[in-house]
């Protein structure tokens, strides 16, 4: 498989090098990441000019998520699909009609605006994907769908105690099953990590994976949006690759169960 990058600009997907991997996975594995950046389109800047220092939060992107889906494609020689266009402008990982998918900054402007913005950026991005999981499903049966995230530290005050966290539908059992090996695996070999399962979300919330859960069978999908704590992210350095690449083998021995 090839990994495309739909960084929502234009909804035309650019196609990347094939990556070369020692081993293939089994099951059709797709990558997403909806909140990988915080780029606002040069046609809507001047609705962020009073919000630039929120574009450097948590509010307007996932810190790191964006390195960890793409070194999850590269793993998996998965097809990675993602954004770098900020949540603020339009949150990929919400419903149409969520009342927090549109910023202040455009849910105040004209209905134009936004059926532009749903148009240009938020549409293309769900039909590539939706195209990539039905071509996995129609060549492996099934599709594996690793949604990209990362969690600030502390919101309103509270501390979040998890250094990882698996959201999933705890109605479909082929996710349950899958997240708890993922967790063991994950405990294993770094018993000092914090691994929750639907914390610091749920995973049968709004978001992509139960969008996907809409459109596809139990037995044709699975969706894990992972959550990584963004103090990893920030302090860099060796520790935070070395996450990365646990996530990853971690997942590996997770699929092999």
């Amino acid at each position: 498989m090839k990994k495309i990058d739909s960084d929502a600009a234009g909804g035309r997907p650019r196609k990347s090098r094939q990556a070369t991997v020692a081993a293939k996975s089994g099951p059709g594995i797709i990558i997403t990441c909806e909140h990988g950046g915080n780029r606002i389109p040069a046609p809507y800047q001047g609705l962020f000019i009073l919000h630039q220092a929120l574009l450097q939060t948590h509010r307007g992107y996932d810190a790191g998520a964006l390195l960890m889906a793409r070194e999850l494609a590269k793993a998996f020689d998965a097809p990675l699909v993602s954004s770098s266009v900020s949540r603020l402008l339009v949150d990929l990982n919400r419903s149409v009609g969520n009342a927090s998918q549109f910023f202040a900054a455009t849910a105040r402007g004209p209905v134009e605006l936004r059926q532009q913005i749903l148009q240009t950026h938020y549409l293309p991005y769900r039909t590539e994907a939706e195209q990539l999981a039905r071509q996995a499903v129609a060549r492996h049966g099934r599709v594996i769908h690793i949604s990209s995230h990362s969690f600030t530290p502390e919101l309103d005050g509270d501390v979040r105690r998890a250094d990882i966290g698996l959201l999933y539908d705890p109605a479909r059992p082929s996710e349950v099953a899958l997240c708890a090996r993922w967790k063991a695996a994950l405990r294993t070999h770094a018993c000092e990590l914090v691994v929750r399962r639907n914390y610091p979300y749920q995973g049968k919330g709004d978001g992509f994976a139960s969008w996907f859960r809409r459109q596809l069978a139990p037995e044709a999908y699975i969706g894990v949006e992972l959550e990584i704590n963004q103090k990893h992210v920030f302090a860099g350095g060796p520790r935070w690759t070395a996450l990365r690449k646990l996530i990853v083998s971690s997942l590996r021995e997770a699929l092999r169960g």
